[in-house]
């Protein structure tokens, strides 16, 4: 069975996220896969902090972005993010960014972090905690 755990979040361009034409810069488009994570962690009971307290690291190691359409100053974006579940010691994330005024798809995005100790060791399993919040969404 395929349970996905899906968020949503507005967010509206900064005049400083735009280049001199007007539109995005490229980059800013990791920000807003950032406030994706963070507001799924928010709505699911999986912060940063949760990591933090329980003596983990969640690095990005891949960062995949498909631009579509321009974005400029002022537009306000909807940031649909999607937790695909492994088996593995990952977290990995799917995006889908709208533009409010069309619900015209300006990008998507997957990205990938992965588990290690504070001391930068990599854990090849999921950490207790981890599973215990999988048990606790119905993941496991």
């Amino acid at each position: 069975m395929d349970k996905r755990l899906t968020t949503e979040k507005e967010v509206t361009v900064r005049f400083n996220e735009v280049d001199s034409l007007g539109i995005v810069w490229h980059g800013h488009f990791v920000k807003y896969l950032e406030d994706g994570r963070e507001d799924f962690g928010a709505k699911h009971g999986l912060t940063y902090l949760d990591f933090k307290d329980n003596e983990h690291a969640i690095p990005l190691v891949k960062v995949d972005i498909d631009y579509k359409r321009v974005v400029a100053y002022g537009d306000q974006l909807r940031v649909v993010t999607t937790f695909v579940d492994s088996p593995a010691a990952k977290l990995i994330f799917e995006y889908k960014l709208y533009r409010l005024s069309d619900n015209e798809l300006v990008a998507t995005g997957k990205t990938i972090q992965v588990f290690t100790t504070f001391a930068h060791e990599l854990c090849y399993v999921p950490p207790e905690f981890f599973l215990a919040w999988k048990r606790k969404v119905g993941l496991l």
